[in-house]
């Protein structure tokens, strides 16, 4: 099946090489706010392969992605105006940064696809240039002595391509910093956010069950308003830990992200006692403290694996503190909320 973006072919020695349009339409638009939203994500990808953009000739560069469909989509919108190769390597649908780390994108891939698209005879240089993130997964050496190709590393963000090209295949400090901006941020929770929903789903269950249980009398009618505020509740916590907590990053004064995700946790139980949500008896009131911001503490952890902020060994050693404190605060909560729906 031939896919949108697939506008013609060229002619590469004896291969025709798939041309791939500069410009994203609706479809690719579509797909990757789907994707996003974690629908999908393991099977959107492209065949890996060898692409081209504009009129690339064997004098022209040669850049590797993955078969990530987004990471190929932000290459060649980036790539408009060029003309040029794409090697696409097959990192099982990952994108570049966390396919190097899981050795997808890596030296042998790298080699073995090189002699798979007889590069060599596309070309009549013997460079590629590889995107920054993916330099983890890759041992350029290795790649000269299996392939004869040399590595160059581009600019982190593909934006930054044409002024890298424009510059002698030079990068500036800044094309090498890893920035961890408010919208890049953004557009990681969505697909957190729907990662943990069965836990949210279950979670609210549980709580409206519980709501059905007023002074040790079982009745979910007349407990429907109770439950809602409570399952309210709940979701503030969720969202708390999801969304707040990785949107106002860099602004919470502390170092790890379970007390991160704690300090918007106990923020947002506080407006919920102002706001009078907290419920009614004392027990509750207080339950709903320990609850909230153990809850949004155990979430916010969740995007350390989306973060430049935090590294494997840094996790595992947080988590080591983190979950026993987590497990202790929402256990009293727990104690305090279900003492106060029998007394």
């Amino acid at each position: 099946m031939k896919h949108k973006y697939i506008i013609g072919s060229i002619q590469a020695g004896e291969t025709a090489v798939n041309n791939v349009s500069t410009k994203l339409g609706l479809s690719d638009y579509l797909g990757a706010v789907i994707v996003r939203w974690g629908i999908n994500r393991n099977n959107y990808k492209v065949n890996p392969g060898l692409y081209s953009v504009g009129s690339p000739d064997n004098t022209s560069d040669v850049f590797v992605t993955a078969n990530y469909k987004l990471s190929f989509d932000h290459l060649r919108k980036n790539l408009n105006g060029i003309d040029g190769w794409i090697l696409v390597l097959d990192t099982k649908g990952v994108n570049v940064w966390c396919a190097a780390g899981k050795g997808t994108f890596g030296t042998d891939e790298l080699n073995d696809r090189i002699k798979r698209v007889s590069l060599d005879k596309v070309v009549s240089h013997r460079r590629i240039i590889l995107p920054q993130l993916g330099a983890t997964g890759v041992a350029a050496h290795r790649i000269k002595d299996g392939s004869g190709f040399n590595v160059k590393y581009g600019p982190v963000r593909a934006a930054d391509i044409k002024e890298f090209l424009n510059s002698g295949y030079q990068a500036t400090g800044e094309m090498r910093k890893v920035n961890f901006r408010f919208w890049d941020r953004i557009k990681l929770i969505p697909n957190d956010f729907m990662y943990g929903k069965f836990y949210l789903i279950g979670a609210l269950f549980v709580i409206f069950l519980l709501s059905s249980f007023h002074i040790g009398q079982f009745s979910p009618v007349t407990s429907m308003n109770r439950g809602l505020t409570r399952m309210f509740n709940v979701f503030a916590a969720y969202f708390s830990g999801i969304v707040i907590t990785p949107a106002l990053l860099p602004y919470i004064p502390v170092r790890r992200f379970y007390l991160k995700g704690f300090i918007t946790g106990a923020l947002t139980v506080i407006i919920l006692f102002l706001l009078n949500k907290t419920g009614s008896d004392i027990f509750e009131k207080i339950s709903w403290f320990f609850i909230i911001p153990a809850v949004s503490s155990f979430m916010a952890m969740n995007f350390t694996g989306s973060s430049t902020f935090t590294s494997l060994s840094g996790v595992k050693k947080e988590m080591k503190t983190a979950v026993p404190f987590q497990i202790l605060f929402l256990s009293v909560g727990l104690i305090l909320f279900i003492t106060g729906l029998f007394i």
